[in-house]
């Protein structure tokens, strides 16, 4: 057992899980700041080899397994991040203009299933201030920007939102997500609905056709969708024809955690993610690399807790994934052990 698993994450779970997430991105962006520790970092968590390096979308990553949007959600710490062996890390919700996000308490810890449940709300300090941030970017990580509409915004307006994110982000990220999935602002999955869907993509791969050079653009969507609104999503993909699925977002549901209806009502609403969303989220996989005929990149997240999880993504069909919670609850130590897992399966 790692020492994080060990030690370091029952002490850090002591405490409102917030606060103790800005505790940590503030020692995360210092460490940033010394190159020797990043060093010493990956020196000791990077795995490296030929089997886990990808192509995809024209991009070449170095192994699969990135960080989920959501964590660095201000680009404040992507090069330390990087360098505890993530293959790329995706920041954000970014929104035009800085917003607060929802009233706190909005982040809580359901411990003994491995699950989260946040009502954020995309709070972020604007797309502006992370430019700044990117523009002092020490590494070569790739880095994903997952884009988003102010909480103010109607949803007639949302593509000047993701028009702007786009055109602030462009220069200093790698490639895009759309999110039009997050149960935490109101009415936005309303965007997933074809129609508005449909537009919003052909507005942003139209501004991305002009560009010098086109960057991929993905949608995340919500594993809280049926199988005839993944229907029109594939088609959607193919018709706009962005560069791929990130599937899926946190969900909506509370099946599969085992505390009482009264603790589970208490927390209130949210998005659920970590170990009860594991199956949801790889059957969502499934269905779009299978309907697709795998012609559909999909990055796969979604309650990675454990290796045999984050191969279970990949034999779904998911060409890269993400972790987050898994990432909270079992430390770096998790990167380590999945790539160290596709190296053993690429050698049998």
């Amino acid at each position: 057992m790692s020492l994080y698993r060990l030690i370091i994450r029952p002490l850090l779970i002591q405490f409102d899980a917030e606060k103790i997430h800005k505790f940590t991105f503030s020692c995360l962006t210092l460490f940033q700041k010394i190159a020797f520790i990043r060093k010493i970092s990956s020196l000791i968590l990077t795995k490296n080899h030929p089997a886990l390096e990808r192509e995809l979308f024209g991009l070449r990553f170095p192994n699969p397994v990135g960080l989920a949007a959501g964590l660095d959600k201000n680009a404040e710490a992507f090069d330390m991040l990087g360098s505890m062996g993530f293959g790329f890390i995706e920041i954000g919700t970014l929104t035009p203009k800085p917003q607060d996000g929802n009233p706190k308490p909005r982040l809580f810890r359901f411990v003994n299933d491995k699950a989260i449940v946040n009502r954020m709300g995309f709070n972020n300090d604007g797309v502006l201030e992370a430019v700044e941030r990117l523009k002092r970017k020490k590494t070569n990580v790739i880095i994903g920007g997952n884009i988003g509409k102010n909480k103010v915004t109607p949803n007639e307006l949302a593509s000047d939102d993701y028009i702007n994110c786009f055109e602030a982000l462009y220069p200093h990220v790698n490639y895009f997500v759309v999110n039009v999935s997050s149960p935490n602002t109101p009415n936005l999955r309303a965007l997933q609905d074809k129609e508005p869907l449909k537009d919003l993509l052909n507005k942003l791969m139209g501004l991305n056709k002009i560009k010098k050079k086109t960057k991929p653009i993905l949608l995340k969507i919500a594993p809280d969708i049926n199988e005839a609104q993944l229907d029109d999503i594939i088609e959607i993909v193919q018709d706009t024809k962005i560069a791929g699925i990130v599937a899926t977002n946190t969900t909506i549901s509370r099946d599969g955690l085992s505390y009482s209806k009264k603790e589970i009502e208490a927390v209130g609403a949210g998005g659920l993610s970590g170990n009860p969303l594991k199956q949801k989220s790889t059957e969502v996989i499934r269905y779009i690399h299978q309907k697709s005929n795998g012609s559909i990149p999909i990055i796969g997240v979604g309650g990675i807790m454990t290796v045999e999880d984050a191969l279970e993504k990949l034999d779904a069909g998911a060409s890269l994934i993400q972790i987050y919670t898994g990432f909270i609850y079992s430390g770096p130590s998790l990167i380590k052990e999945i790539n160290r897992a596709l190296i053993r399966r690429a050698k049998n």
